[in-house]
């Protein structure tokens, strides 16, 4: 998804054009105006397609666009944070090992890419880890045009008196995601600015909190590093967006 559309998505599923600049007119007309009006039929029509969001007739009402459960985590980052830490972890690392000739440099980064897409630590050389089970990389994996001992899948425990935060710290960059979680924070510390600025300053909000979760594997909260923010700043943008759900106008009957 590109991210003019995933952009859509976050404003569909936190923010409202009256409140940015309410008017009767576009307090009193209905969506399909109001998308009419600022372009965006076809990008719903798309996203509709996708089934990311749903549009519901009713009688006597303006149509309602509602997000679905797949449209709702899009917007959130891909991944629903607090479905991420509460998930529970058997104690197994997997490993995913493979080697790749260097005369395949672009396999070798297709293959890193995907990785770093299912948020794989890199632990060392060719050698990845991940705390869940690793059956559906393996099937992406698979498909590429290597031998089949390039590529080695591991479930198991370290074996050489690594603990499991020695893997941790190892594999994933967590002082760069600390940094990540405390640029979101200063910027919620602050006031929120008037109207005439409030959309740039969400477009900032929405970049800075990707820029953290994307990178974060949001792991299990037995396996959470000390000093990890991620919680904190999730809970801190799930209050900012009930504060801002608050001030939105409210249909009157």
């Amino acid at each position: 998804m590109n991210a003019r559309m995933e952009e859509l998505l976050y404003y569909l599923l936190w923010t409202a054009e009256p409140f940015f600049a309410p008017s009767w007119r576009n307090l009193d007309q209905s969506f399909e105006a109001w998308a009419w009006r600022n372009g965006l039929n076809r990008r719903l029509a798309a996203l509709e397609r996708q089934k990311l969001i749903e549009r519901f007739p009713e009688p006597n009402l303006d149509r309602v666009v509602r997000l679905t459960r797949h449209g709702q985590c899009l917007a959130l980052g891909g991944r629903f944070p607090s479905a991420q830490w509460s998930r529970p972890w058997d104690g197994v690392w997997r490993l995913i090992a493979f080697d790749i000739p260097v005369d395949h440099p672009k396999l070798r980064q297709k293959f890193r890419r995907t990785l770093r897409r299912h948020h794989f630590g890199y632990l060392q050389g060719s050698v990845w880890v991940s705390p869940d089970s690793a059956e559906g990389i393996r099937t992406v994996l698979s498909t590429a045009p290597v031998q089949a001992d390039a590529l080695l899948v591991i479930d198991g425990r370290p074996a050489a008196g690594e603990s499991d935060r020695d893997i941790v710290n190892a594999s994933w960059p967590f002082k760069v995601i600390h940094e990540r979680y405390g640029q979101y924070l200063k910027l919620l510390d602050g006031r929120l600015p008037d109207r005439s600025r409030l959309t740039a300053w969400l477009q900032t909000e929405n970049t800075l909190w990707r820029n953290a979760v994307e990178l974060d594997p949001l792991l299990p909260e037995v396996l959470l590093p000390d000093g990890y923010r991620g919680r904190e700043a999730y809970q801190r943008r799930r209050k900012l967006f009930r504060q801002l759900s608050s001030l939105l106008p409210r249909s009157q009957a």
